[in-house]
């Protein structure tokens, strides 16, 4: 992944004291300090955090003047709990919602919280310059393979944005039918943080089937798993961690030690191996994503299944699944092979 370097264009912040007399952050607070980029799945830029520090801090006045005060209200009462850390956390409370987002972003801007560096709310996502300069950078020079890699479940975005580049804004990038919130984080993602082991394997199981067919899911339900075979035969499973009350059969075997980082990591790269065995996924796509695989499983445990599944007399699925025992993270491969 091509990373937004010294080429971004740097802006100073426009910081002083707003027209109620209250004082912005200082000028070497950290929402007023430029970051290279925005390198953790956060809904706030180094850059934007004073529209946080705005909600947090603002009186009830300075806040009435942008929005309703109904409100306003609701969001000094629940800041006296605890500050808000997300704008995730400011649209949930009662009466704001995406639109008055927008509102509070006007009101940091104009009481110098924010300046030009931070380029402002993007489908609820607080986007700096910077991390706006590298999303369109991505938008603009990925392949089609890499931009439906980081957009699966947006195909039809993916294909508008590939028809309407170049783009010259994040902003005309949201407004791309087809493209929404989790969309604009994906490619804020992707383009500050590199390919996700998730988008590797949207590549994988975008690639066509053949006698060898690998697909990964992330999103799943062990028991389920374990219980939907349907009309297949179970021939094999070792299990670890499970509780052997959910197996379908007595025999299934359950070993007592966890599965390790070295143990995820042999079977999560052997399966890409195996679908990328005709070299149809771009290089870049399967070193960052095994590089974020990584960031997940170093120093982790893991509990999950690996089955065989037989599918009549020629064919059968070789099913794998592993789930972090702190995190959650899942990641499961399913080899479909057919002779």
């Amino acid at each position: 992944m091509r990373r937004i370097g010294s080429a971004l264009l740097s802006v100073s912040l426009l910081v002083g004291c707003g027209p109620t007399g209250e004082t912005p952050p200082p000028s070497d607070s950290p929402e007023s300090q430029s970051a290279p980029l925005t390198t953790t799945d956060v809904d706030v830029a180094p850059e934007c955090q004073g529209i946080l520090t705005f909600v947090n801090t603002a009186s009830f006045a300075t806040l009435d003047a942008y929005l309703p005060s109904n409100a306003v209200a609701n969001l000094v009462a629940r800041r006296t709990t605890s500050p808000f850390t997300t704008l995730a956390q400011v649209s949930a409370v009662s009466l704001v919602g995406e639109y008055r987002l927008t509102q509070i972003e006007g009101g940091a801007r104009a009481q110098g919280f924010i300046g030009g560096s931070c380029v402002g709310i993007v489908d609820e996502l607080a986007v700096s310059t910077d991390d706006a300069a590298a999303i369109v950078s991505l938008v603009n020079t990925a392949s089609p393979q890499g931009l439906h890699a980081v957009l699966p479940l947006a195909w039809n975005g993916a294909t508008n944005l590939l028809n309407l580049r170049p783009f010259t804004s994040v902003q005309a990038i949201a407004n791309t039918a087809g493209i929404g919130s989790v969309s604009i984080r994906g490619l804020r993602n992707t383009a500050t943080m590199g390919y996700s082991i998730e988008a590797l394997g949207a590549a994988v199981n975008g690639l066509p089937p053949d006698d060898w067919t690998v697909k990964f899911d992330f999103d799943f339900d062990e028991v389920d798993v374990m219980w939907s075979s349907g009309e297949d035969r179970i021939t094999s499973a070792t299990c670890f961690g499970i509780d052997p009350s959910s197996f379908p059969a007595s025999w299934w075997g359950n070993r007592p030690n966890l599965a390790d980082a070295t143990e995820v990591r042999n079977y999560i790269t052997s399966a890409v191996s195996t679908a990328n065995r005709n070299h149809q996924i771009e290089s870049e796509i399967v070193t960052e994503g095994l590089s974020d695989l990584e960031s997940h499983i170093v120093g982790h445990t893991f509990k999950g299944c690996h089955l065989g599944i037989e599918r009549g007399p020629w064919a059968g699925v070789q099913v794998s699944f592993f789930i972090d025992t702190t995190s959650n993270f899942r990641v499961m491969t399913q080899r479909h092979w057919v002779e």
